[in-house]
């Protein structure tokens, strides 16, 4: 097996997660009867309305509080992982992108509605706190891969992005646009919807595609906006980065075990190099590094026999404290390339994990965007795409929230083999906060269902 420890960061990753759409749609008051927003300003991408809030400083967010979102919402990516897990197949999703786009809806949340949200998405810190956190953690994010290299050979890229597109001549609360700005970089692009829905809808899937290196076309599909849509949010997150360790193809046969039992021939890549790694007597577990050494893939493999179990019990806890355990050591890897999409309604099970109100014609409460009108969720939609083999990991996250009216020291040990010929759990991660960006699973590398 061929070492290809020092060799030049080659080999590559990139993906983009997290468009998140809301449309809030209005029917008990026409738009004469509401004020016309006043302060619009023109730029480049067309009428913005400013807050007159720049985005804040992250210098007041407290140490703990630092800590509590993190954690708060690394416990929310493994609930949500096991809510889908019984979803046949691969899966793909990126919580981080779920947690942040819901975290914009929850500041125009009230009463029972906005206490829902906070239990269903472990938001522990007030909102007050909480969204200046958010914004900490997006400054994070943004600042990691200085001098890294991505796919492309141009720099490593981790941005994440805002946008609102509001109906002109629409009321919004000014607090609710104020923390968008502060702590989201978030300002209201104004669209017509009622009179341009289509020219509305093309926008914002341009604005999309720019925002992703047009690896995401038209988000929103024909129909999901009309004339009454009031509101649509978006949050973009790309990366783009290069392998910190290459892997090289595997020149011979692999079979990769299925779920029922049998066996498929995959192509495969391999390595062997010095990793982070760990075992149980139920599982092994081994961090890849991306270049900059600031992100990683964590692939936790179930021992044979084991995965339904493994999966059962595999929550926040479990995962960080695999990753408190992982230590130097030389590993040989053998795993497949697989390339696979997910897709997900949302709606039923954030429902079913206490988040009720949001849905109730009778009693969600969204007054923080607009007090003249009662608002709803009607529809979340999460659809997910990765790519992962020798050039490294390419993947894309989309996430559609629709709104509408009610009416240590390093001790030589030999190789370690881990052979990645079954069915395994990966999750990506942000190595210093902890923040984990996608949570996914491989059951059948040769599975690829495509978007409808």
């Amino acid at each position: 097996m061929k070492n290809f420890k020092g060799e030049k960061y080659m080999k590559t990753l990139s993906f983009v997660a997290g468009l998140i759409i809301i449309s809030v749609i209005a029917t008990a008051c026409s738009a004469d009867d509401l004020s016309v927003i006043p302060d619009t300003v023109v730029m480049a991408s067309g009428p913005v309305l400013q807050s007159g809030s720049s985005r804040a400083a992250t210098t007041d967010v407290s140490a703990s509080d630092k800590v509590k979102l993190v954690k708060d919402n690394g416990v929310f990516s493994f609930e949500l992982f096991h809510e889908l897990k019984d979803e046949p197949g691969n899966i793909i999703c990126s919580p981080h992108s779920i947690s942040t786009a819901m975290a914009m809806v929850y500041a125009g949340a009230a009463g029972n509605t906005e206490q829902q949200i906070a239990d269903t998405l472990r938001y522990n810190l007030p909102q007050e706190r909480l969204h200046p956190a958010f914004n900490w953690l997006d400054s994070e994010l943004n600042r990691r891969g200085e001098g890294a290299e991505g796919k492309d050979g141009e720099a490593f890229r981790l941005n994440i992005v805002n946008a609102l597109w509001g109906q002109k001549n629409y009321e919004f609360r000014q607090s609710f646009l104020d923390i968008l700005a502060q702590n989201y970089g978030a300002g209201l692009r104004i669209v017509d919807y009622e009179g341009e829905t289509e020219k509305s809808r093309v926008t914002i899937n341009d604005w999309v595609s720019e925002q992703t290196e047009n690896r995401i076309h038209d988000l929103v599909p024909p129909g999901a906006i009309t004339p009454d849509t009031r509101l649509v949010l978006t949050n973009a997150v790309y990366l783009n980065a290069a392998w910190y360790y290459p892997f090289s193809e595997y020149p011979e046969d692999f079979f990769f075990t299925l779920p029922d039992g049998g066996k498929t021939a995959v192509p495969a890549m391999s390595i062997q190099e010095t990793f982070h790694y760990s075992e149980g007597s139920d599982y092994q577990a081994v961090e890849l590094l991306y270049d900059g050494r600031e992100l990683s893939m964590v692939i936790i493999l179930p021992a044979e026999g084991q995965y339904e179990s493994f999966e059962n019990k595999l929550n926040y806890d479990k995962a960080t404290g695999i990753i408190d355990t992982l230590v130097e050591r030389e590993v040989i890897i053998r795993m497949p390339e697989f390339e696979f999409a997910s897709q997900f309604k949302l709606t039923n099970l954030l429902s079913s994990m206490g988040m009720q109100d949001a849905f109730s014609k009778k009693d969600a409460d969204f007054s923080g965007i607009n007090e003249h009108e009662q608002l709803l969720i009607d529809e979340i939609l999460h659809r997910a795409f990765i790519v992962v083999d020798t050039d490294g990991t390419e993947a894309t996250a989309t996430t559609g929230i629709s709104v509408i009216p009610v009416s240590a020291d390093f001790d030589y040990q030999p190789p370690v083999e881990m052979i990645i010929d079954r069915p395994f759990i990966f999750f990506i991660r942000d190595i210093e906060t902890g923040t984990v960006i996608f949570v996914g699973r491989v059951v059948n590398p040769l599975e690829y269902p495509k978007f409808d």
